[in-house]
């Protein structure tokens, strides 16, 4: 039997108010090898929720950003029949800086496919919450894209430039959209476009942790998501999946022809 998500979403709220926000704008940043920024907040949510979680479902293993690549492979490797896989801090930089968009993204993942998402949003206290197959909620409320007549060019966009190459000169030299923003969190970046706050989004590389429960509570919203490929958004590995999304079906549809246009001859990032 699955955990249950008012349950589950009990455990991030606390939390996220006891880890989380005590630690707002007061901790110092680190720089992990790759160049990503990190924090004592970072830690402490993991290790929070690591004990709480193997308390409550031991029968599940937990995959979470702040721990050896080489244990997430081996995690990802052996656990088909239950995995949890966490961001503690999704928008470390703007946690870091002091803006005021970040959270936790739980999901957990039954035969390496998402089965249940949690984002939550400790400054706005919006939970956002999905299950596979029976739907997506905000704070309880059952959440439903609402289809758009905007064309392209009128629409709203989300697009992190600095992870699509080439591509990304081309979009500031003619973009296809009305006004672009960046917001620094990718699992809020989902659900924002879940709950219609824009219209289109673009992003070169997201981690699994950074998608798994956000892609989840997008699509089972109603709304549509793919990489640059053409290849469904989930794949149970450590490699990065550049993303492609909206809510509504016809401003996708248009979305990707646009961006199959301008790839033509562009190298993937």
């Amino acid at each position: 039997m699955l955990p249950h998500l008012d349950d589950l979403a009990i455990l991030v709220k606390a939390v996220a108010k006891e880890e989380l926000l005590p630690r707002f704008s007061g901790t110092e940043r680190r720089f992990k090898p790759d160049g990503s920024v990190v924090t004592e907040a970072d830690f402490a949510v993991q290790k929070r929720l690591t004990i709480e979680l193997r308390e409550r479902y031991p029968a599940f293993e937990l995959l979470g950003e702040e721990m050896d690549a080489q244990r997430q492979q081996e995690l990802l490797a052996q656990n088909d029949n239950g995995l949890w896989c966490l961001d503690p801090l999704d928008g470390t930089s703007n946690f870091a800086a002091g803006l005021p968009f970040f959270g936790i993204s739980l999901a957990l993942l039954i035969e390496r496919k998402p089965v249940l998402g949690i984002v939550y949003d400790p400054i706005r206290d919006e939970c956002f919450t999905a299950q596979r197959d029976h739907g997506a909620w905000l704070n309880g409320v059952r959440l439903r894209v609402r289809p758009t007549d905007l064309p392209l060019r009128r629409s709203l966009a989300v697009v992190d430039f600095k992870r699509l190459g080439p591509l990304a000169a081309k979009l500031a030299a003619r973009p296809p959209y009305s006004s672009q923003r960046n917001l620094g969190s990718v699992a809020l970046e989902w659900c924002w476009l879940a709950v219609g706050r824009f219209h289109v989004y673009l992003h070169g590389k997201q981690k699994l942790w950074d998608y798994a429960a956000g892609a989840l509570i997008l699509s089972e919203a109603g709304g549509h998501a793919e990489t640059l490929q053409g290849e469904p958004i989930f794949s149970p590995e450590l490699q990065p999946r550049s993303v492609v999304a909206a809510g509504d079906a016809r401003l996708f549809e248009e979305w990707k022809t646009w961006l199959v246009e301008q790839s033509s001859g562009v190298d993937s990032p």
